[in-house]
């Protein structure tokens, strides 16, 4: 019997009676119902979101915002319900718990009162996070569940994007007129530069003046320094005068009455004239001297010397109205002090410097007129009256003379004082005036560092504009954008799960029919007594009948569900060999066991199920588990069918394809062993076998 014509016996029996044929159809449908069935109620359901029954619950209050209220949750309520991703509803918060709670609602999305404040308060000093509550319960789906989380992120994510848009705007709206205020402040900034620069010239220029007027007051101190001690001197002098002039009035008086003893007492009056005229010689010159140095003095000005006590002042230092008005009184009391004493002094000097020559002349007159005096006594007697007149006028002229030394010498002390004080405050000035001048100059270098360093610090931030201030603020609040590069993308959710459940169809089909298929003909092994013929013949009954159910799968994969498929050619070619496969796998199941190996096709369906990778990566499985994935045939008709399908790597479906081909063999040559071993000898099981093998 050849192989053809087991396939053909054996498709006569299944086709035998209308009940057999009525078997036989149905269980030929049952990959087709399972597959399709599953894969048409699962092929896009996010595409019916929107028939999701959900509850919206506003009760935000609202917030101010830089003086405008606004309500962020009505917002976020207004484009939740336009958006129809779900098909909401606004509602209590009562209402919408009992209907979470009645299955009416899946889920509820609550946004508190306090939700506009919380998102507001992202630019106050004490920010906060904004919540959205959602309420669920899995009674009514885990899944609906899970899809809410999602929805509640995509809506936090919303309102994040919104809310750091305007944060964004407002950031760059300040840095914009930051960017301004520095343009406006690197002016002043040079302004002040310039400004600098002229104080600290004209710091100079004073510093220059104060060092003048420092050396001139300390020259003009250590000039009068001994003045008062030469005043002194001179008044003595002028006493010593005014007493021998008296003297010499009353001894010309005496020597006109006494003209008899004229010779001797002119004698001694030219010895004493001769003192007189010595005496009065020095006292004109010292008087000289301390004319010329008091005539060098030059007045004071008190508002020169209160302003470079004023400019003097150390840095940081300012006088009250008080204290300027304090200050200018002193200076000016001082001032006027030092004047009037100095120019009463130089009158006064002046004009006994001028007595005093005349004095000395007529000293030296008198003392020459004594001499001659002696050696011409007899014709002196006649002009003793008129010296004697003379020597009055000398005495009324040396009186005065010490009246003016007396008061210069009361005044010297004074203007000494004067002077000392003027030349400390002179050098106060001076230094006052340097150290002006040295924090000026390190004003105008830091000024123009400020001005260079606020320019810099304007550059390195980005001029803009209105719109580029949007299109930034658009990307700070959503900097990061997830582009799409599938370089394998199922179409849909339905078309994601295909490959597992063709997969599971294929096995399903294949388990199914061994309900009604022989495993190997018990006659043919006994006519025939050829193995491999025996073992194709049912084996190809099944892998001819598995390849019209997943013609007819794919069909309805493709067409009628309108799945895309990138290779139909390699699609339809890994679903025929996973058919044919499974068949030689649970053929050999029922070979080896008989009803045994039949339940066990169901568990290792089973196993094959939760260890495929069909719906999550195979990554998340318990370890044993994971082990199973990398053994079993089921693991690589998936991953082939998903390559051709959604167009991945081909050399991967390849790949697969012989992991299936192998089984494939490997299946075949145990049903070729045991079928073997059943044509030479018999047993009593494969006589009368149990209810279950």
């Amino acid at each position: 019997m050849t192989i053809p014509a087991l396939v053909r016996a054996e498709l006569a029996r299944l086709t035998a009676t209308p009940l057999a044929r009525l078997a036989f159809i149905a269980l030929m449908c049952v990959p087709l119902l399972y597959g399709g069935a599953y894969l048409w109620a699962n092929r896009d359901p996010y595409a019916k979101l929107d028939q999701i029954p959900a509850a919206i619950v506003d009760q935000d209050a609202g917030a101010t915002l830089d003086g405008e209220h606004v309500d962020y949750g009505k917002d976020v309520a207004e484009e939740a319900v336009d958006g129809h991703d779900f098909d909401w509803t606004e509602t209590t918060a009562a209402d919408a718990r009992s209907g979470v709670r009645n299955g009416t609602y899946d889920f509820v999305v609550t946004i508190p009162h306090d939700f506009s404040e919380s998102l507001a308060s992202a630019q106050s000093d004490h920010p906060e996070r904004a919540e959205l509550v959602m309420t669920t319960a899995d009674t009514n789906s885990y899944l609906a569940s899970t899809i809410a989380e999602q929805a509640g992120k995509t809506m936090r994510t919303a309102v994040a994007e919104r809310v750091g848009k305007e944060a964004a705007t407002t950031l760059l709206v300040g840095l914009a007129d930051v960017r301004d205020s520095l343009g406006d402040a690197v002016d002043g900034a040079g302004e002040l530069a310039s400004g600098a620069t002229t104080a600290a010239n004209g710091a100079d220029a004073l510093e220059d003046g104060t060092a003048q007027l420092s050396t001139g007051a300390g020259t003009l101190a250590s000039s009068t320094a001994a003045l008062p001690s030469q005043t002194a001197q001179l008044d003595a002098g002028a006493q010593r005068v005014a007493t021998g002039a008296a003297s010499l009035a009353t001894g010309l008086r005496d020597a006109q009455q006494q003209t008899a003893a004229l010779p001797d007492q002119t004698r001694q009056l030219a010895d004493g004239a001769a003192q007189v005229a010595a005496g009065n010689a020095e006292l004109a010159a010292r008087v000289d001297e301390a004319n010329t140095a008091v005539q060098a003095i030059q007045p004071l000005d008190a508002g020169t010397v209160l302003e470079d006590i004023t400019a003097n002042l150390p840095e940081g230092v300012t006088l009250t109205p008080e204290q300027q008005q304090a200050l200018t009184a002193t200076v000016t009391s001082a001032v006027d002090r030092a004047n009037s004493a100095g120019a009463d002094a130089k009158q006064q000097l002046g004009a006994t410097t001028g007595q005093v020559d005349t004095l000395s002349a007529g000293a030296r007159q008198v003392s020459d007129g004594a001499a001659a005096l002696a050696d011409a006594a007899p014709q002196l007697s006649s002009g003793i009256a008129t010296a004697a007149d003379g020597a009055s006028t000398l005495s009324s002229g040396a009186t005065k003379v010490a009246a003016g030394t007396h008061e210069l010498a009361a005044a010297a002390p004074q203007l000494s004082s004067g002077a000392s004080q003027l030349a400390t405050g002179a050098a106060s000035a001076d230094d006052g005036a340097k150290s002006l001048a040295t924090g000026l100059h390190s004003l105008e270098s830091g000024s123009s560092e400020l001005a260079s360093q606020l320019d810099e610090g304007r550059t390195k931030i980005p001029a803009s504009t209105s719109s580029s201030r949007n299109a930034q603020a658009s990307v700070i609040s959503d900097p990061v954008e997830v582009g799409d590069d599938n370089i394998a993308a199922a179409s849909n959710y339905g078309a994601g799960l295909a490959p597992f459940f063709i997969s599971l169809a294929a096995w399903i089909g294949m388990y199914a029919l061994f309900l009604i298929l022989k495993p190997i003909s018990k006659r043919a092994i006994t006519a025939v007594r050829r193995p491999v013929r025996v073992v194709l013949g049912g084996w190809l009954t099944p892998a001819l009948l598995g390849v019209v159910q997943m013609a007819a799968l794919f069909l309805i994969v493709r067409y009628a569900l309108d799945l895309d498929v990138v290779h139909a050619g390699g699609t339809v070619g890994v679903m025929v060999l996973a058919s044919a496969t499974f068949a030689a796998i649970i053929m050999t199941l029922n070979v080896l066991l008989g009803s045994v190996g039949q339940f066990l096709g169901l568990v290792l369906m089973l196993i094959q199920l939760v260890t495929a990778g069909g719906t999550f990566p195979w990554q998340t499985l318990p370890g044993p588990l994971a082990a199973l994935h990398f053994a079993l045939p089921m693991t690589y008709s998936v991953d082939a069918i998903r390559q051709t399908m959604y167009g991945g790597s081909l050399a991967t479906a390849w790949s697969d394809a012989g992991v299936l081909l192998c089984w494939l063999l490997g299946a075949l040559l145990v049903s070729y062993l045991v079928t073997a071993r059943q044509t030479r000898t018999r047993t009593l099981r494969d006589l009368r076998p149990s209810l279950i093998g």
